[in-house]
């Protein structure tokens, strides 16, 4: 972490976030974007429903099966995404938090971390 810039930091988180989601969910992102305050690293995925779980959307049953999958695979991978992040920030992380839009095909993961990110990056 040491002499890269939040934005370096907030761009090599997003980078690995992709990684994961090609390797491990099979598909990755349309887009990502990392934003870094204080103690929380809060990563936005857009584009990362299948075109198989999009056509699941059309009912109740179908929006509930893909939220719930989605949610269970990412906290399967919760060792692996705590390994990401803590190789590249240098904190480990205490909690994640995760929510999946069925309708935006967006999902949410926000990442409390042992330290002040932001304040460390700041003061480095």
């Amino acid at each position: 972490m040491r002499n890269k810039s939040k934005g370096m930091i907030e761009a090599e988180i997003s980078e690995a976030l992709i990684k994961f989601e090609k390797e491990y969910m099979g598909r990755g992102p349309v887009e990502t974007r990392t934003y870094i305050i204080d103690d929380m690293v809060i990563v936005r995925l857009k584009g990362v429903l299948t075109r198989a779980e999009t056509q699941l959307t059309g009912s109740g049953e179908g929006l509930a099966l893909i939220k719930k999958v989605r949610i269970k695979l990412l906290e399967e991978a919760r060792p692996l995404l705590a390994t990401i992040l803590r190789d590249i920030t240098g904190c480990d992380t205490l909690s994640m938090h995760t929510d999946i839009s069925t309708a935006t095909g967006e999902r949410i993961i926000i990442f409390t971390m042992e330290c002040n990110l932001e304040g460390r990056i700041k003061n480095a």
